[in-house]
């Protein structure tokens, strides 16, 4: 099919180059709360420029696969992060750029994400769950949102499994 992207799981290693993947894998780096926590620390950077970083609820509208791609946006003055507020899964996509092929991670619902600033990203798409998310961003007098339309839309397909 073309214009097609198949989704692949989501690694710290391929998503490196647009942002960073928060997950609590392996040993925690430091017990706190006398014994009681593990903290896996400083997971990402919060970038925001000359602004202050501020934490807002998203509710999206849970989608469902094959998912038409028609839009991508990018925040040039700062990260955004999203942290699901639920053990679902959620379809992460990025590109390089409106003229570049799009790329399609899909989360293992314990994993939360952190867009670079301006990386060209897809909208909040959950697959399932109850679409809440707790959003870590920019919060500035200055305009912070870029959109692109694409003319021929993108479908996002489901990998082997």
């Amino acid at each position: 099919m073309k214009n097609a992207i198949v989704i692949t799981p989501l690694t710290a290693e391929a998503f490196a180059p647009y942002g960073d993947v928060l997950d609590a894998c392996g040993p925690p780096d430091k017990i706190i709360n006398a014994g009681k926590c593990g903290r896996f620390h400083d997971r990402a950077k919060v970038d925001v420029m000359q602004a202050r970083v501020g934490i807002s609820i998203f509710k999206a509208d849970v989608r469902s696969l094959p998912y038409q791609l028609d839009l991508i946006e990018r925040h040039p003055e700062g990260s955004q992060a999203f942290v699901p507020m639920s053990d679902d899964p959620f379809l992460v996509i990025v590109s390089d750029g409106p003229d570049a092929v799009p790329k399609a991670f899909i989360t293992d619902g314990a994993q939360a994400i952190n867009f670079h600033r301006g990386t060209w990203h897809g909208v909040l798409t959950p697959l399932a769950g109850n679409g809440m998310f707790a959003v870590i961003d920019r919060i500035g007098e200055t305009p912070n949102l870029e959109e692109f339309t694409f003319d021929v839309p993108w479908m996002v397909m489901a990998g082997e499994t």
